[in-house]
């Protein structure tokens, strides 16, 4: 058949899908897919955690905050948030150590555990982390110690280790929910 003559509608159908087939690529290669957890990391005390996501409930920039008398020296004060009274407490005074870095980047991690609504002042916050499973282990360092209670294993990405660190163990822990001096 010649450009001069016109080609009937089936038969164009037919060249283009014969054409298709030609040109066609291949499916890729199907990639065996890992299993990934997921929480939310940041720093303290120089240590990179990260905590499920299902024990945070959000995070956001330290609030102002009016000190309250008679509490322990890591109860920083308590600020109002969306019209909810927030205590603010600074996770790593209460751990023994001082906050790093500026407060431009210090963030709070909200805790809400039944009854108990708290923010967790923490040096820095990395967003969310994905880790495959099979990276998990339980070698904690011994940097780590004041805080074991409340870590439950590691998990290794680019040759560093993220310690899984659970808010709500740390709500059910007798020393922080009595902050009073």
């Amino acid at each position: 058949m010649s450009m001069a003559e016109p080609m009937e509608p089936f038969a164009a159908l037919v060249a283009l899908a014969q054409s298709s087939v030609q040109n066609a690529h291949g499916l890729p290669a199907q990639v065996d897919i890992k299993p990934h957890w997921s929480g939310v990391g940041f720093t303290l005390a120089g240590h990179r955690l990260v905590a499920p996501m299902a024990e945070v409930a959000e995070i956001f920039s330290v609030p102002n905050s009016t000190r309250l008398p008679g509490v322990k020296h890591w109860v920083r004060g308590v600020a109002n948030v969306r019209g909810r009274l927030l205590p603010l407490l600074d996770l790593e005074a209460f751990f023994g150590s001082a906050l790093a870095g500026s407060r431009k980047q210090q963030r709070v991690l909200a805790l809400e555990y039944g009854d108990l609504y708290s923010g967790l002042i923490v040096s820095e916050v990395h967003g969310m982390q994905h880790f495959p499973v099979d990276s998990f282990h339980t070698e904690l360092p011994e940097a780590l110690s004041p805080m074991r209670a409340f870590l439950a294993g590691a998990y290794r990405q680019n040759d560093q280790d993220w310690a899984v660190f659970s808010p709500f163990r740390l709500a059910r822990d007798e020393r922080f929910f009595n902050a009073a001096a």
